[in-house]
Order: structure tokens, then sequence, then C-alpha cells
């Protein structure tokens, strides 16, 4: 074998070398993105969608409702006695208690269904091919078990409620929309309870 061979050769495989590195190195890098992406729609405390991700599912909801004529219905749950948690046992227990919410809310769907937190402790959830009716069904029963599981923290006890408001799909065009109608029936609820 030559010099010239025995550096071809080497050379030959330093650019195998190389170009595998770049293939890991690009699928790090593509690994990172998706991860990056469902970050992007998932709050950060919450095993819930953000206010991203859950619009984007409305979005989806909305245009496969008008596209097949199926019904579904937006729960906007407003929670009460969540500012005295923050306060009286901290914040800490205040992001525990979201966790727990969140989790219940999660845990009460189908596959099908999905559960976002809006913000602060501001949560809603999309049920595909349920009306009105169900989706009152679905407030109560939330309802009920956020009334038999109170939170704990510490040895402390607090109960967590909240009010839902319920809104059809009854083709409205932007999510925001929908979502600002159920946040509206949250609001009369809320008012009537007190």
């Amino acid at each position: 074998m030559t010099t010239l061979d025995v550096t071809g050769t080497a050379e030959l495989e330093r650019l195998r070398a190389e170009v595998a590195a770049l293939r890991a190195r690009t699928a790090e890098l593509e690994a990172r993105a998706v991860t990056a992406e469902a970050l992007a729609d998932h709050d950060v405390l919450t095993p819930t969608l953000n206010r991203r991700g859950f619009v984007e599912v409305l979005k989806r909801t909305m245009a496969y409702c008008a596209r097949h004529q199926v019904e579904a219905v937006l729960l906007y749950l407003d929670l009460d006695g969540f500012k005295g948690v923050n306060d009286t046992l901290g914040h800490a227990a205040g992001d525990a208690a979201l966790i727990k919410v969140a989790g219940l809310l999660s845990e009460n769907v189908r596959e099908s269904d999905a559960v976002g937190r809006l913000g602060g402790d501001e949560f809603a959830l999309v049920m595909l091919n349920a009306g009105l009716e169900q989706g009152r069904d679905k407030a109560r029963l939330l309802t009920e078990r956020m009334a038999s599981e109170p939170f704990e923290w510490e040895g402390r006890t607090a109960s967590l409620g909240g009010a839902f408001g319920i809104r059809a799909y009854v083709g409205q065009d932007d999510p925001e929309t929908w979502l600002a109608e159920a946040d509206a029936a949250m609001w009369v609820r809320k008012r009537g309870a007190r």
C-alpha cells in the first residue's frame, strides 16, 4: 500500500466519523425540537395543555364539528378557594392544589376530550361528541368530585370548588369567541351562586 492509499483511507475514515457525528447531532436536535414543540403547548405546572395548546385543540374540534356535523361542548372552570389556599398555606400549596385539580379533571374525561389550564386558577375542557346535557352532567360530576376530595397540605385541609360555565358548539367561528362565551356563562353561574 502506498502512502497515498494510507492517506486516502485515513481521510475516508475521518470523513465517515464526521458524517456519523453529524447524523447523531441532527437526531439529537430533531428530538429536542419535538420536545420543545410539545412543551410549547403544555402547561409548565400541571399535566394539561396551556392556553396556546388548548386553543389549537379547540380549532381542530370546531373544524371537525363543522365538517362532520357532530356536537361538542366546552366547560370553563374558575376555582373557588384558590386564593385562600395561596394566602393561608403558601404558594407551594397553591401549586399543589392546581396540580390536584388538573389531575382530577384529566382523570375524568375521555381520551377524545382535552383539558387545559388557561391561566391562574382557570381551566377548560372540551368534549367531542357531547352536547349541552352531557356538559352539565360532567360539570356536576366534577363539582361533586372536588367537594368529596378536599385538598390536603401538610396536615391542613382546604376545600376547593368552582363554578363551571358550559357552552355548546353552535357554529362559533373562533375559539376565543367560544372560550369567552363559556367564561361569561361561568360568571353568570358564579354570581347566581352568591
